[in-house]
């Protein structure tokens, strides 16, 4: 599937445990409540992409566009910001060590 486009496509409440999203185009894409554990975003287009109360423990972001996505409400993330694109992406302040582990320093 990779460089389809996809569009209308959302998620709610679903099991994407271990899913590939490799290389795909999915912009605008809501996870509603969704676990996505271990999931894969490698070379992903997350361009202003919900992520709304989902749990991305050990979820793969690298040479993801994650440009204007939404993880205010979504926990257990941790991925290199210099291997995505992260601008203007909003995090809430709890998730800021998932964003920060890499550098192996404590934040209390």
């Amino acid at each position: 599937m990779t460089d389809q486009v996809i569009y209308n496509f959302n998620f709610t409440n679903c099991l994407l445990d271990y899913t590939k999203f490799y290389a795909l185009k999915l912009k605008q894409i809501q996870f509603t409540g969704c676990s996505l554990v271990a999931a894969d975003f490698m070379q992903t287009d997350l361009t202003e992409a919900l992520f709304d109360n989902c749990d991305l423990r050990r979820t793969v972001f690298i040479q993801t566009n994650l440009t204007k996505a939404d993880f205010t409400t979504s926990f257990n993330y941790a991925f290199d910001p210099e291997a995505n694109k992260i601008k203007k992406a909003k995090f809430s302040l709890e998730g800021l060590p998932g964003l920060l582990s890499k550098y192996n320093i404590i934040i209390k």
